[in-house]
C-alpha cells in the first residue's frame, strides 16, 4: 500500500471532490482517480459512494479513514525526529475571533517570532461555526474561540478558560455611577456591537432573548478595537471581554456599567481535530500559545 496513496485518500475525504485535491496536491485530477482506484483495488473495496457530481465515503471508507489518519501521523512524526536537532520551522494556520487575533499580534506575535524565527504563521478571522468547518476540513490547524462551552468528541481541547465580560460605557457616562442597573435601564440606549450571530454576540443575544428583550445596535462592525474608541467618546454603549478592555478601564477612558441581572458566561477554547498530525511545529505553537494568550 503506498503511502502517497492513502494522503491522496485522505484529502479526497475532507475535501469530498478529486477536483479540490487534484488543485491541492498540484496532480492531474486523473492521478487522483487512478490513486483513488488504485488503493479500492488493493483493498477489495469501494472507498467512495459517486452519484451524479457528489462523492461519499461509503461504511469502509469511514474505517480506513482513521488508520489513515493514525499511518500518516506516525509517519511525520518519524520524519519530524528526524529532524528535531534541526531548528523548528513550519508553517501554522490559526482561525480566531477579531479580538482575539488582534490581542495576539498586539501582545505576542513579536515575543513568537523572535524565540522561533522559522515558524511562519498565518491568521484568519471568522465565526465559531466556520472555524470547526475549516478543521473538518483540515483548512485550520487549530482554532482560538469566543463563544459558549464547546465540546464535542472530534476535537481536542488544548487549553479553555472563562472569560468575564461587561456593559462599558464612557467614564463620563450618566451611568457610570449607577448601582445595581437592570438591563432594562439600559436596552434603549445606543448601542454598537460585534456582528449578528457571531461568537459572544450570539451568546449576548440568547441571554437577552431568555428575557423577551432584544437590542437593536445602531453600529455592528467585528474590529473591537474600533468599539472601544468609538464608545470613549460618544454616548454608545457596549457589550465587551474584560480583556478588550482592560487597557481604556485603566486608563480612565471607559467604565463597566453595573449591570446586575445578565449571567453570560464565555469561554476562551483553545481547539484542534483530533485526527490533525501534531508537526513539532505545532506542538511548539500551542504550548506557547497555552502558557502566554489565555494568561489574562
Amino acid at each position: 500500500m503506498e503511502l502517497r496513496n492513502l494522503i491522496t485518500f485522505i484529502h479526497v475525504a475532507e475535501l469530498g471532490s478529486f477536483t479540490k485535491t487534484a488543485e491541492l496536491l498540484d496532480y492531474s485530477q486523473s492521478t487522483i482517480s487512478f490513486q483513488i482506484k488504485q488503493l479500492e483495488e488493493e483493498l477489495g473495496c469501494l472507498l467512495f459512494e459517486r452519484i451524479n457530481h457528489t462523492i461519499t465515503l461509503t461504511k469502509r471508507g469511514h474505517e480506513l479513514i482513521e488508520y489513515a489518519h493514525k499511518i500518516r501521523a506516525l509517519t511525520d512524526e518519524f520524519k519530524d525526529n528526524l529532524e528535531e536537532e534541526k531548528e523548528c520551522n513550519g508553517h501554522i494556520h490559526i482561525v480566531t475571533p477579531d479580538s482575539v487575533c488582534e490581542d495576539m499580534l498586539y501582545r505576542n506575535y513579536i515575543d513568537f517570532h523572535e524565540k522561533f524565527p522559522a515558524i511562519s504563521i498565518r491568521f484568519t478571522t471568522a465565526d465559531t461555526s466556520v472555524m470547526f468547518d475549516m478543521l473538518d476540513r483540515n483548512e485550520a490547524d487549530i482554532i482560538i474561540t469566543l463563544d459558549a462551552h464547546r465540546y464535542q468528541r472530534d476535537y481536542i481541547i488544548a487549553k479553555e478558560k472563562p472569560l468575564t465580560a461587561h456593559f462599558v460605557a464612557k467614564s463620563c457616562s450618566k451611568f457610570a455611577n449607577a448601582k445595581n442597573l437592570s438591563v432594562k435601564d439600559i436596552i434603549n440606549e445606543p448601542f454598537i456591537l460585534t456582528e449578528y450571530g457571531q461568537g459572544y454576540r450570539r451568546v449576548f443575544d440568547n441571554e437577552l432573548a431568555k428575557k423577551s428583550l432584544e437590542i437593536s445596535p445602531i453600529l455592528e462592525i467585528g474590529r473591537t478595537d474600533i468599539i472601544t474608541s468609538i464608545v470613549a467618546q460618544s454616548e454608545m454603549i457596549s457589550f465587551l471581554p474584560d480583556f478588550v478592555t482592560n487597557s481604556f478601564i485603566e486608563s480612565g477612558k471607559l467604565c463597566y456599567l453595573d449591570v446586575c441581572d445578565m449571567n453570560i458566561e464565555i469561554w476562551k477554547q483553545l481547539i484542534y481535530h483530533k485526527n490533525k498530525w501534531m508537526s513539532k511545529s505545532l506542538k511548539t505553537f500551542i504550548e506557547y500559545i497555552r502558557d502566554n494568550e489565555f494568561s489574562y
